[in-house]
């Protein structure tokens, strides 16, 4: 299973950069995307993928019982995809600024924005 996942980050990793390396805004924005999702499963996979139960302690133990989900790479994860989403969310909106003022994506074509 580990292996899958990481050829599934390298992959996700790979399409990122290579997004992030074409000329168009949106594809832009598309790579910061896959890199959010790439790095969000490396951090699960990071966590020891195990199929347990929750990492809960039963009444009269003092530790949780083996095998158990390590809960601290889920909660990195959701963090990690409110920061993305945010981050997404503000760079969408000021490609759309730079598009009505600019009028082309092409970031080749951005000299100067001032119109």
């Amino acid at each position: 299973m580990e292996i899958i996942m990481a050829i599934i980050v390298g992959s996700l990793y790979a399409a990122g950069v290579y997004m992030i390396r074409r000329r168009s805004l949106v594809k832009l924005i598309i790579g910061l995307a896959l890199l959010g999702h790439a790095s969000n499963m490396l951090i699960f996979s990071m966590g020891e993928l195990v199929r347990g139960n929750p990492p809960l302690i039963p009444e009269g133990f003092t530790a949780p019982i083996a095998p158990f989900a390590d809960p601290l790479p889920q909660a990195l994860i959701l963090t990690a995809i409110v920061i993305g989403f945010g981050a997404q969310a503000f760079a969408i909106v000021l490609i759309k600024r730079v598009y009505q003022r600019v009028g082309t994506d092409d970031m080749d074509q951005l000299i100067a924005t001032d119109k």
